[in-house]
């Protein structure tokens, strides 16, 4: 079952939004700066998936430039974490899609 979420990481004062699989990790995260709400990660585990199946390590490396790093494990644990709240997949997708704009991709 497919789980939306949002949870704070004060030392960096970031939200981070989550889509996480039936086993609890994130299939795409967003994360967005509190202090002025811009966006600065907007990954996803398909797109990265495909280039490293399909890309060499540059076009790796311009993606996470671009788009971030998606966190990696399980994120078991997550309504501990401080302002966790789970959140809507409609809300889940607003921000993926703002994120992606202005980050520079598409959503």
């Amino acid at each position: 079952m497919t789980t939306w979420f949002r949870t704070f990481y004060e030392d960096e004062e970031l939200w981070l939004y989550f889509e996480a699989d039936d086993e609890g990790w994130a299939t795409r995260q967003v994360e967005v700066r509190e202090a002025d709400a811009q966006p600065v990660t907007a990954a996803s585990l398909e797109e990265v998936l495909y280039l490293r199946d399909h890309a060499d390590l540059a076009a790796m490396g311009r993606y996470e430039r671009q788009f971030g790093v998606l966190a990696e494990g399980s994120l078991d644990g997550w309504q501990a974490q401080p302002r966790a709240a789970g959140i809507s997949a409609e809300e889940f997708e607003r921000l993926w899609a703002r994120a992606r704009q202005a980050l520079g991709g598409s959503a």
